[in-house]
């Protein structure tokens, strides 16, 4: 018996749904193809929420935290200099060399009043010269001598007079010649303790100190010829050339430290109250337009200038890397405390729409651009505070904005 074809089964019966499934199913892996094709590359980034900060603007000069000018100490010749501006010096490190003959010669007639002085007191001390002292011992061993002859005199005289040999007038006689030799001894005995009266000690340890204190004057003055750095540094300023006579008190060179620098800082009246030591301080200089600088405030000035109505605000900046510069401007912003929750995105998800003259932001939702007009608010580096637009949890793509529209499919790389 032949085979037929059973056409009462179900592929039989239903052979159009089963056309029908197929084709959808390619239609949907075409469009699946298709889609996956011409789907927009971007990049992307999550919403941020954070808390914006309330801040002092405000500017100033750029100053160094510790600076020191040499001046000379006396009118002089410039012997050496041995740095130019720009050069980099060492605490100690010898800058210029002035004349200093006339110094020298003052340090020395000086030093020699002072060894006059002090062979002067210990003169005193000795109850004299040489001179003196030799004849003074010299008196001593004869007073001494003629005491002790008067005395012997005595004692034999007292002998003599007990065996009647000697009348009681010689006896008294030689008592008087050794009370005499006994009061010179004395006396002697005193000149050599007491050289000198208390006005005239007061007198020569006055000198002393003078000639002491001018020859320290005339030693400063010498070591202040030789002019030397106080700390390490920079040379900002020198005015002078080598040969060049400068007169009492003319600058020679400026030395600044760089490591830390200072801000003067201008805050309105009304905003002075809110300004306080360890508040932060942010900078910018036209040298590094993209970065800041963080400093804190050291000192608020108590009292209003009162031509500009403003207090003064100094802040200290760490300066290791010698970025900062004496005589550069800055802006300023002084974070004050406290804030509001804002939500920020990146800068680049940002676009302006010149048809409508509005701010636009492609959110991304399942792989699809989702337009967004938004209303941007201040700039924070490379950040973008959104008012209004965002609920701030979405993703928002950062390129390729200008290929995107409402609806477009997206492939965030």
């Amino acid at each position: 018996m032949p085979l037929t074809a059973n056409n009462n089964g179900f592929f039989g019966r239903h052979r159009w749904l089963v056309w029908a499934a197929g084709i959808a199913v390619a239609v949907l892996l075409l469009a699946s193809f298709m889609s996956r094709d011409d789907a927009i590359p971007v990049r992307a980034a999550t919403v941020e929420r954070s808390t914006i900060r309330s801040v002092i603007s405000t500017n100033g000069k750029v100053e160094p935290l510790q600076s020191f000018e040499a001046h000379a100490p006396v009118g002089t010749t410039i012997k050496k200099l041995l740095v130019k501006e720009g050069d980099r010096v060492k605490m100690g490190q010898l800058l210029a060399q002035l004349d200093d003959a006339d110094a020298r010669s003052q340090a020395a007639r000086a030093l020699a009043q002072v060894r006059a002085s002090q062979a002067e007191v210990s003169a005193m001390e000795r109850g004299g010269n040489r001179e003196e002292v030799l004849t003074l011992e010299a008196q001593l061993v004869k007073s001494r001598n003629q005491r002790d002859t008067a005395q012997r005199n005595l004692e034999a005289l007292k002998r003599l007079q007990q065996q009647g040999a000697a009348s009681p007038g010689e006896v008294t006689q030689a008592e008087d010649q050794l009370a005499g030799a006994e009061a010179d001894l004395k006396l002697v005995q005193q000149k050599q303790k007491e050289r000198y009266s208390q006005p005239e000690i007061a007198h020569v340890e006055a000198q002393q100190v003078e000639a002491q204190s001018a020859y320290a004057a005339a030693e400063d003055n010498l070591r202040q010829l030789n002019i030397r750095a106080p700390f390490d540094g920079f040379i900002t300023d020198r005015p002078v050339a080598a040969g060049e006579y400068v007169a009492l008190s003319n600058k020679i060179a400026t030395i600044v430290r760089i490591g830390a620098m200072k801000l003067q800082l201008q805050t309105p009246e009304q905003r002075a109250a809110r300004g306080k030591v360890g508040m932060t301080v942010l900078a910018r200089v036209a040298a590094y337009p993209d970065r800041d600088f963080t400093g804190r405030i050291t000192a608020v000035n108590p009292s209003v200038d009162p031509n500009s109505r403003v207090f003064i605000l100094e802040a200290r900046f760490d300066n290791p890397k010698g970025e900062l510069r004496p005589g550069m401007f800055a802006n300023a912003r002084v974070i004050l405390p406290g804030g509001e929750s804002a939500i920020f995105v990146p800068r680049t998800a940002v676009v302006r729409d010149k048809t409508t003259d509005s701010f636009q932001i492609f959110t991304i939702e399942n792989n699809t651009a989702r337009l967004r007009v938004v209303v941007p608010g201040e700039v924070e580096g490379d950040q973008i505070r959104v008012v209004n637009g965002l609920a701030g949890n979405e993703t928002v793509a950062v390129t390729a904005q200008h290929e995107l529209f409402d609806g477009a499919p997206v492939q965030v790389r």
